[in-house]
């Protein structure tokens, strides 16, 4: 079954077409795509952190000098170029905004002064196009070897970006407030047509004004494209021991959350998610859900959705020390604060048990791959 619905994804992605369906409208999926992410961390830190990202695959809609976006896909050594206002980037860099440029170790280098030197070699190459494409003059200062997941948890990303072994080219700039600093490079990189089309834009940008607030760019070379994506994120300190009910949008500051009006040309579902990460230190379930739950078959020991025309929730798992929930608009065009509430504990959900539609899966594996690819690289999500 997995073999056969990998190639159905693997068809379907390369021709490009638009499956329909015996729905009132055809089902489409965009390069653009816009996440609201809430992380309520139970375990450790005790932090909620909040955050929108925009992301694409597409250099129109994320606007990448395409000249340069092929020149650094194409170098083999370069894995991520990242753009931050996070505190300590790395350490040793303290009250400045950061680009890193992350490459892989040269296996000829022997000895650290080596890999320090054909580090800074390779990202020297580039430095002066990225802060073209930026409109900075980021200046260099070290090489930094990532031995473990202190830079990864400041900049709440994992494995590629800045997990161990991965080793960075750091270029400083002075620290800028992130309201100043998300308007100018969502006007650098957003086209006026998305900017000028609400929906999650709208709520990151308001939240850059929070004092808490912290923007990162990262750019991501894949194999015959880049994964781009501008993230905009709040932390609510020693906030999460002490919540048992969960309204997502409070997080955000708005009591109703609309749909980026970028799709309002076609049915666009899957193109905009919220989701919801518990992580606890004792078993927990979800319960008294105020909205829907959307049905779901389990595929491979993922919950897939069988009607992607209903809004609602699919949690997975909805039981134990880390829950996940993702909604999906269906053909709503925005969702309240009240519709999105849930609790924690209570009587366990039942799953509502539905008939495998082959057609369906594929269409949604096709949208979940390029969200895990997005959500891979936010705090709490690994797949």
């Amino acid at each position: 079954m997995q073999k056969m619905i990998f190639s159905l994804v693997v068809l379907v992605t390369m021709i490009g077409i638009t499956t329909n369906f015996a729905y009132s409208q055809e089902i489409s999926h965009s390069t653009f795509q816009e996440t609201a992410q809430i992380v309520i961390d139970k375990t450790i830190s005790q932090n909620v952190t909040a955050s929108i990202t925009l992301q694409s695959t597409s250099i129109q809609e994320i606007k990448i000098p395409a000249e340069l976006e092929q020149e650094i896909r194409t170098d083999p050594r370069i894995k991520a170029i990242i753009l931050t206002n996070q505190d300590q980037c790395v350490l040793g860099v303290v009250d400045e905004s950061c680009i890193m440029i992350n490459v892989i170790r040269n296996p000829d280098d022997k000895g650290i002064i080596a890999i320090q030197d054909s580090t800074k070699e390779i990202s020297s190459i580039y430095i002066d196009k990225i802060n073209q494409v930026f409109d900075t003059n980021a200046k260099f200062h070290s090489v930094f070897l990532h031995s473990d997941d202190v830079s990864n948890l400041a900049l709440e990303t994992s494995g590629i970006i800045s997990g161990r072994g991965m080793i960075s080219a750091v270029y400083t700039l002075p620290m800028e407030d992130t309201s100043s600093m998300y308007e100018k490079i969502s006007g650098i990189l957003l086209p006026k047509i998305i900017r000028e089309s609400g929906g999650f834009y709208d709520v990151a940008k308001k939240l850059s004004s929070d004092e808490n607030s912290k923007m990162t760019f990262s750019w991501i070379p894949l194999d015959s494209k880049s994964l781009l994506q501008l993230k905009l994120s709040v932390d609510y300190p020693n906030k999460a021991s002490d919540i048992s009910n969960i309204k997502p949008l409070e997080f955000l500051n708005i009591e109703n959350l609309q749909r980026s009006d970028y799709f309002s040309t076609g049915f666009y579902p899957l193109n905009s998610i919220i989701q919801v990460v518990i992580l606890s230190s004792e078993n927990t379930n979800v319960s008294d859900v105020r909205g829907n739950i959307v049905p779901t078959q389990t595929i491979d020991n993922e919950e897939i959705p069988t009607d992607i025309t209903k809004e609602g929730w699919v949690f997975d798992p909805q039981e134990g020390q880390r829950i996940q929930g993702k909604y999906i608009f269906g053909e709503k065009l925005s969702v309240s604060n009240q519709e999105l509430e849930f609790s924690l504990g209570g009587i366990n959900l039942q799953k509502e048990k539905q008939e495998f539609d082959e057609s369906i899966v594929v269409v949604v594996i096709i949208t979940i791959v390029a969200i895990a690819a997005s959500l891979f690289y936010l705090k709490g999500y690994k797949k």
